[in-house]
Order: C-alpha cells, then sequence, then structure tokens
C-alpha cells in the first residue's frame, strides 16, 4: 500500500511539473480578423490570390503543395481565377512527363490536370538543399500544426535577434513563435518584397496574412460548403424540434382529455 501512494505521489508531482512547464513555454500568437472563421465565415478572394502570388514568389521555391492541382485555383470556394487564367498559370511551369515513343522523359507546359509542380526531384536533394532540414508540404501544413492559422501568421512575423545569453549554431534563427525558439529557416519576408497586382501595400503582416489564408484553404479546400451545410443542418434541427414539441404537446393534451 505504502508502494501505491508512493507511485501516485509519483505522478502527481510529475504531472504537476510538466504543466508548469507547458505553461512556462506557452507564447500568446498574434491575432487577426479571420474572414472564414465563423459559421458563416468565408474566404477573402483577393487575399486568396494575393496568397497565392506570396506562395509561388516566395515559398514555392523550397516548400511543395503535392495535393494540389492547378484547376483548383479556378475552383468554387478557392482563388476562383478565371479558367483561362488558372490555364495561364499552369502553362507557366515546365512539368516533366513521359517517356514519348522513344522512352525519353520530356518537358512541357503544364495543364490543369497537373499538380503543382514539386520544387525538389525527391527528399534528399531538399535535404542537400537546405543544410539537412526537410521543408515540410504546405498543403495541410495549418492542420498539421498546433495553432494553426494563427502559428503560422505569428510564426512568420517572429523572428527577432537572439535575446542575451542565446546563442544559435550556423544556419539556424531565433523565432519567438517558433517551439524551441530556433528555426533552420532564414527569415523570408520584407516589406515590398512582393508587387501585388491589386496594388495591396506588400508589408510583412499583410503578406503573412495572405499566405497564411491561402495555407488554410488548400488544407480546407471545401470550408465553405461544409458552413453552408452546417447551418442548413441547424436550421432543420430547430424546424424538427418545434414540430416535434407541438406534436407532443397535441398528443399529450388529447391523453389528458380522455384522462
Amino acid at each position: 500500500m505504502k508502494n501505491f501512494f508512493k507511485i501516485f505521489s509519483f505522478i502527481i508531482l510529475f504531472s504537476g511539473l510538466s504543466l508548469s512547464t507547458q505553461a512556462a513555454e506557452k507564447v500568446e500568437y498574434l491575432k487577426t480578423d479571420w474572414s472564414f472563421k465563423g459559421l458563416f465565415g468565408k474566404f477573402d478572394r483577393a487575399a486568396l490570390q494575393r496568397g497565392y502570388q506570396v506562395y509561388t514568389e516566395v515559398c514555392s521555391s523550397c516548400h511543395s503543395m503535392k495535393y494540389l492541382s492547378y484547376r483548383n485555383l479556378a475552383e468554387k470556394g478557392g482563388p476562383e481565377f478565371s479558367i483561362e487564367q488558372a490555364k495561364a498559370i499552369a502553362a507557366s511551369f515546365e512539368v516533366k512527363d513521359g517517356p514519348n515513343s522513344d522512352g525519353d522523359m520530356f518537358t512541357r507546359p503544364g495543364r490543369l490536370s497537373d499538380k503543382f509542380v514539386m520544387p525538389y526531384d525527391n527528399v534528399q536533394a531538399a535535404q542537400a538543399a537546405n543544410g539537412g532540414a526537410y521543408p515540410p508540404d504546405m498543403s495541410v501544413l495549418v492542420k498539421a500544426r498546433g495553432g494553426g492559422v494563427d502559428y503560422i501568421y505569428s510564426l512568420l512575423q517572429g523572428y527577432e535577434d537572439p535575446p542575451a545569453g542565446v546563442t544559435l549554431d550556423d544556419g539556424v534563427y531565433y523565432n519567438k513563435y517558433m517551439y524551441g525558439n530556433k528555426i533552420k529557416m532564414a527569415n523570408q519576408l520584407s516589406d515590398g518584397l512582393v508587387e501585388y497586382s491589386d496594388g495591396t501595400t506588400a508589408s510583412v503582416e499583410q503578406m503573412s496574412k495572405d499566405v497564411t489564408t491561402f495555407l488554410m484553404w488548400s488544407a480546407e479546400p471545401h470550408l465553405e460548403s461544409r458552413h453552408r451545410m452546417g447551418f442548413k443542418a441547424i436550421v432543420y434541427l430547430i424546424i424538427l424540434t418545434i414540430l416535434v414539441y407541438f406534436s407532443m404537446k397535441r398528443i399529450w393534451s388529447r391523453i389528458e382529455t380522455e384522462v
């Protein structure tokens, strides 16, 4: 019995230390208004298109989006580029295809049916180009990281000089929102880095919000349709509840009258 109490006390002590450590390491992420939040949330089309531009011009040199096809850019609920715009976007990339009749692989302009072009041919090539680190695929990155959109949005703006006493190895950078505050990806954003076609000022904050919105869509391409379905389901259940209530009330009134 004594051994049981010792083990139980140890578990309680360990749990308390673990919780206190987590509380100490918890960081308050930056907050912003996300148009897609809530029951009636919808994606901002302009933000999605700007976010795709940031991904293409800044992120795509290292990070893949292997679950997206160019045709998705023209689908309802997404960036909603026109078909012609999506075709032009796809055609601007060279896609490896084949083999041809001679048994050789060849390159051709991209088509709507093609997946987004991968930045590297394989994992080894990606690691060799990034100091041993493998840049994660961004298709569902928002869902794969604790904190979701707030974490990604904060991480992109969290680069700082390390505090006094903190030393970093070569190729490692300080980011106050990264787990452990150390990250191998250098700061990729700076004011005016891209030139938005709609005239929006490309501040670091704006680019962070736009590309995070785009990443949220890539992870939840059917979010708007789910929101619509959820609203219809709630209305249906409310109407059904009212009908059941009055039906039961009528039935019980008859029973009470007969009694």
